[in-house]
């Protein structure tokens, strides 16, 4: 019976997801609410609920932070100096262009959002494309390959923070041994960059042109930084990262004190911290309520007993042989999973399901973690991906003509992520 109740939920929960029915948090806390009272869980329902929301209470403020730190950073024109640089590097060689596009948005995209990534990369390097003659499908393309990398396996960007979430795994034990894959994966996008862009310049060859536009990617009323304050900024940056990677802090704590340093660095005075913090609440607190909500929902499916229940039914239909196989199984059938389903759908509603039956195999839910965010790829040409909307739109073209043309390219880099990934040991077989 909770079996049932819990396949049906998780169900009508994807249902009305994809089908805009209902927003995410929405959905995220109404669905398990009505179920669980179904199951005749209503008195106990209000401590289910509060539990999963202390689950991920440190998740929900490293995500918050996160947000505000990189947006500061972006604001303080962290980045500028970067692309202005790569602007005179590339000129008018489509593979420096193709390249440099890789490095420009693998860069970006380290604050885990893909509207960011999408418009700081597109805005910088589009002009250039057009005026050589460039396919911008290819800027459209590095760009998603950059962000699928990035922004999957960190533990701000959104498919880890879910993954994260939905398995109430350790966000430093999640992100460390990703790194070597996210390093690799990195590589390959420039290779990927290399190929296209050597493919362009058969095509338009290479031209001879002065860069005549500079990009700023912060604020007009920030100016230029001062080489004091990028530097400063640079080394905040590297500083913070470096504890994240070690495990010294908490990540939550790491970036409540990193943001707290570069909006005194930058932004000194109290009234223009206040604007600062407020152009970025709306991200922030979108993302924050949407972890929250989670909570609500994982709370319920652990409170009442559904996901132990949903997984002795999963395990009574895969083989005993392909036990333990599961992780590489999940990161093939993410691929799929993801592209026809939403984040919030898949990583909310199945993977817990997943990691629950995983530990029946033996195999840690963290494995399960990490081999449901290989998919992601595929997953940002799903239509169900606003910010993939942003992009073809900030290239002028229809998402059914970038779906053809970028498909064969975000489906390989699934494939090589998932097998550098059991190279690696990031996922066991």
């Amino acid at each position: 019976m909770i079996a049932s109740l819990g396949f049906i939920m998780i169900i009508l929960f994807t249902y009305l997801i994809m089908s805009n029915r209902l927003s995410p948090i929405v959905a995220l806390i109404t669905v398990p609410i009505v179920f669980a009272i179904i199951a005749g869980f209503a008195s106990t329902l209000g401590d289910m609920m509060l539990d999963g929301m202390k689950q991920v209470s440190s998740t929900a403020a490293l995500l918050l932070f996160a947000i505000l730190y990189f947006g500061v950073m972006i604001d303080a024109g962290l980045f500028d100096p970067f692309i202005r640089r790569l602007l005179t590097i590339v000129k008018g060689d489509p593979v420096k262009i193709a390249m440099g596009t890789a490095a420009l948005a693998l860069a970006v995209a380290l604050d885990g959002d893909g509207t960011t990534t999408y418009m700081i990369t597109v805005s910088a390097l589009l002009p250039l494309y057009l005026k050589i003659g460039m396919n911008p499908l290819i800027l459209a393309t590095i760009a998603m390959l950059s962000l699928s990398v990035m922004s999957a396996m960190t533990p701000w960007g959104g498919p880890a923070t879910r993954a994260i979430v939905a398995t109430g795994v350790d966000p430093t034990e999640f992100f460390v041994p990703l790194i070597p894959l996210m390093v690799v994966g990195a590589i390959w996008v420039l290779i990927v960059a290399y190929f296209l862009g050597k493919k362009e310049r058969k095509r338009v060859g290479v031209h001879v042109i002065a860069i005549d536009h500079i990009i700023n990617t912060g604020e007009e009323s920030v100016g230029k930084p001062s080489r004091i304050r990028w530097w400063s900024n640079l080394v905040l940056t590297a500083v913070v990262m470096v504890i994240l990677v070690k495990g010294i802090w908490p990540p939550s704590v790491i970036f409540i004190f990193g943001f707290a340093i570069a909006l005194m660095i930058n932004f000194p005075k109290n009234t223009v911290q206040k604007e600062i913090i407020m152009k970025h609440a709306g991200n922030a607190l979108i993302v924050t309520a949407l972890v929250f909500a989670a909570g609500v929902f994982t709370g319920v499916l652990s409170g009442t007993g559904m996901v132990t229940a949903m997984s002795t039914a999963l395990i009574s239909l895969i083989p005993e042989s392909l036990g333990s196989q599961l992780p590489l199984i999940v990161g093939i059938t993410s691929i799929a999973f993801t592209f026809i389903m939403s984040n919030d759908a898949y990583y909310f509603g199945v993977l817990p399901v997943l990691a629950e039956t995983a530990i029946s195999f033996g195999i840690e839910p963290i494995e399960i973690a990490r081999a449901s965010v290989l998919g992601q790829p595929v997953h940002l040409l799903s239509p169900l991906v606003a910010s993939t909307f942003l992009l073809v739109g900030m290239i002028s073209k229809e998402l059914g003509e970038y779906q053809k043309y970028a498909f064969l390219w975000c489906f390989l880099t699934s494939v090589f992520l998932i097998v550098v990934a059991v190279i690696t040991g990031a996922i066991s077989v």
